[in-house]
């Protein structure tokens, strides 16, 4: 993912393609993984609902222009990846 990109389209198991802002993406030295975070499109519209945020994986093809989402697999990731939202959101608040 560039930074500058507002936007991914995810494709679920039925073949369905989803658009879904991105929040924002990280890099993990511990994990040696980059991480995106994303909601879907015009989920932050309705200020009553809250927001499903997706977290995932990601490998960067080589030319840049799109990459593969893969999903979180263990609890210590879960734990990091909750720790930056944590952060992000209260930065955004400052």
């Amino acid at each position: 993912m560039e930074n500058g990109e507002k936007h991914i389209t995810v494709v679920d198991e039925n073949g369905n393609e989803e658009l879904y802002e991105i929040l924002f993406t990280f890099d993990s030295e511990e994990f040696n993984k980059s991480y995106v975070l994303y909601y879907p499109v015009g989920a932050d519209e309705d200020e009553n609902e809250e927001i499903e945020i997706h977290a995932s994986a990601y490998v960067q093809n080589e030319d840049g222009a799109e990459g593969n989402l893969q999903p979180i697999e263990t609890d210590e990731e879960w734990d990091m990846i909750e720790e930056m939202l944590n952060t992000f959101l209260d930065e955004e608040e400052e």
